[in-house]
């Protein structure tokens, strides 16, 4: 009898390891089964915080993959929130989140289809740190985002990784098994400068509701502004009168610098801006700031204080930290212009930390014309490796005549507003001057990076 209850439990053991091996099997099928339908679409793709502790720790860090790398909120308030574009319209179905220590005790994941409306799928009310993973969600947007309520220390809110898996719509690029989308990498940007005049689109002259369908129509990854975004003395009613009613419409996914007219508030300088724009035009805490996208590092400044050594002292860290291979800078006051303002020297010590460090394109406004220059050193020198520079101020207000052709000046538009349409890749660049009527005015050589 011991020998056979000693064999049949013997055979249970048989029968047990077997059922194991076959439900281990059937679970590592479901799970790969799972992955295949259910594919990681933020990788790579475009962010945004409420925040950042500093330039190592952007938004972008926590969607390109790496497990060493984090994006930071500045410490000690709530709320914050980190975001991602997937690019198009998805049913997001899973969201992983990976947090360093300093994590988040309560939050909720949103979805939303333009940036600005947003609606929960999931909420947290006792997170203790580590990875956070919800599965089986129902939420349709471009959109996703870890909205931050109450720290789960005295710290900020850091996460390693935000992961955002589902099903993009239509004919969006579908993703590769490895996460992210296949290709290379290219996005589309619209960008301009010296935007909201004082007048609605009940005037027929209003060009600033024109550049706004024409951006909208392109319907970018995100928006650059170059400075000026509202005149004349960019009051925050003036933002709410006018330009929230435009180029507003896609506010979140702009990524803004001040100009000379952000600093005539009777309020104090920029006071309507930063009241206005929030932690859009202020994601590191100060008026300059810089992201990425794809293979580009983008480097959005204050020309007004260029005078002054910290951000200077800023730029060259951030330029000395970057990872990317390819560089674009943009604020307002241009070194270089054929315009009534001309040159402005106050851009040419920036322009010198960039030609250093290799950077590619230069974007501006101040002067109320299109303009684009062969490639040229900062002491305007034609050269194969200088800075590709261009002036974008047609975005709505009053244009200005060209007055001084300057050397290397390639193209000029004075009259008829429009915006730019930057198409980069990994390895590169090129844009159109797209008109309110929607026809494209100028078109660019090819660039490669440097």
């Amino acid at each position: 009898m011991h020998q056979g209850i000693t064999a049949g439990r013997a055979r249970i053991g048989v029968y047990a390891a077997v059922l194991a091996l076959l439900g281990g099997l059937l679970l590592g099928w479901s799970g790969r089964a799972g992955a295949a339908a259910d594919p990681l679409l933020s990788r790579g793709r475009a962010a945004s915080a409420s925040s950042t502790e500093g330039s190592a720790y952007a938004a972008a860090k926590a969607f390109d993959g790496s497990g060493s790398t984090r994006w930071a909120s500045a410490e000690g308030k709530d709320p914050q929130w980190l975001q991602v574009d997937l690019g198009a319209s998805a049913d997001v179905s899973r969201i992983r989140l990976s947090w360093e220590a300093a994590y988040a005790r309560a939050y909720r994941l949103e979805v939303s289809a333009d940036g600005v409306t947003w609606s929960s799928v999931a909420t947290e009310k006792a997170g203790d740190g580590g990875t956070d993973e919800f599965t089986g969600l129902s939420g349709k947007g471009r959109y996703v985002r870890m909205y931050g309520t109450a720290r789960g220390t005295s710290y900020g809110y850091s996460l390693y990784e935000m992961e955002v898996y589902g099903t993009l719509d239509g004919s969006a690029p579908s993703p590769s098994p490895s996460g992210g989308t296949p290709g290379t990498g290219a996005f589309t940007v619209v960008a301009a400068g010296d935007i909201a005049a004082q007048c609605t689109a009940a005037d027929s002259g209003c060009a600033h509701p024109k550049t706004a369908r024409i951006a909208q129509q392109i319907d970018p990854a995100f928006y650059l502004t170059m400075g000026d975004s509202q005149y004349d003395d960019a009051r925050l009613s003036d933002f709410k009168n006018y330009y929230d009613k435009t180029w507003g419409a896609f506010k979140a996914k702009t990524h803004p610098v001040p100009g000379n007219h952000e600093t005539y508030d009777p309020a104090g300088p920029l006071s309507g801006y930063k009241s206005y724009f929030g932690a859009i035009a202020y994601p590191q805490g100060k008026s300059y700031y810089s992201y990425d996208q794809g293979n580009w590092h983008f480097v959005a400044l204050d020309s007004n204080s260029f005078d002054q050594s910290a951000q200077i002292d800023w730029l060259k860290a951030d330029l000395a930290a970057n990872g990317k291979k390819c560089v674009a800078a943009y604020w307002h006051h241009p070194l270089y212009s054929s315009g009534g303002h001309g040159n402005d020297p106050v851009s040419k010590p920036v322009w010198k930390i960039l030609y250093a460090a290799r950077a590619d394109l230069v974007l501006n406004g101040h002067d109320h014309h299109y303009e684009r220059f062969a490639p040229q050193d900062p002491d305007g020198k034609a050269t194969a490796d200088g800075l590709v520079e261009i002036v974008g101020g047609m975005g709505g207000a009053e244009p200005y005549p060209i007055e001084q052709v300057q050397p290397n000046s390639q193209k000029r538009i004075s009259g008829d507003y429009g915006v730019l349409k930057l198409d980069f890749t990994d390895t590169g660049y090129s844009w159109t001057y797209v008109g309110t009527d929607g026809q494209v005015k100028d078109t660019s050589p090819n660039y490669s990076c440097h």
